[in-house]
């Protein structure tokens, strides 16, 4: 998948994770960087710690605020060596997430929108990728991380177990296709 088409579905899932928290009666401020398009995603300037990759999404009700990362995937991975479907994000960004929800003092959460109907390469005949919205707040995710993996990613890719996460809600909850029969 090309940049252009991933930044694509990335967006895309990120308005249908929007639109779902808007529909719980949270307010949600994208947070983009629009100084230099740049294909980089959004930063916070901390005069402690400098330049951090910021989670997409600062979500707000009243005095409660949180950050959210938004990732969309086709499918979780199969991880041969445990026999568990897993998913993750670039190992620079857990860190710089870690440091925003420290410096901030807002917790951040890690949302995996997956799509259903797909699987990943290595999944065993009869295994299908769970699908749906999942999600955890990233300090207990610091507790659950099942690997690191150096050569995945421009930094490290970062793993967690399906069952480390959360699930929220069924994927048609979300994109808005699930029908009154579905509920």
């Amino acid at each position: 998948m090309s940049f252009d088409e991933s930044l694509r579905e990335g967006l895309l899932g990120e308005g249908l994770i929007t639109r779902w928290l808007n529909s719980r009666g949270w307010n949600v401020l994208p947070a983009y960087e629009i100084e230099v398009q740049s294909g980089k995603g959004p930063r916070l300037f901390s005069a402690q710690r400098g330049k951090l990759i910021a989670p997409d999404l600062l979500v707000f009700n009243g005095s409660e605020f949180y950050w959210v990362e938004a990732k969309t995937k086709s499918a979780f991975t199969w991880h041969r060596n445990t026999e568990t479907f897993q998913t993750g994000i670039d190992r620079r960004h857990w860190l710089d997430y870690l440091a925003v929800s420290e410096t901030t003092g807002f917790p951040v959460w890690l949302m995996f929108l997956h799509r259903p109907g797909s699987s990943a390469k290595d999944t065993p005949l009869g295994k299908v990728s769970p699908s749906g919205l999942y999600g955890q707040v990233i300090d207990r995710l610091l507790d659950t991380i099942d690997h690191e993996h150096a050569n995945h990613g421009p930094s490290g890719m970062v793993y967690w177990r399906e069952n480390a996460l959360r699930k929220i809600c069924e994927y048609e909850q979300v994109s808005g296709t699930e029908t009154a029969h579905g509920s």
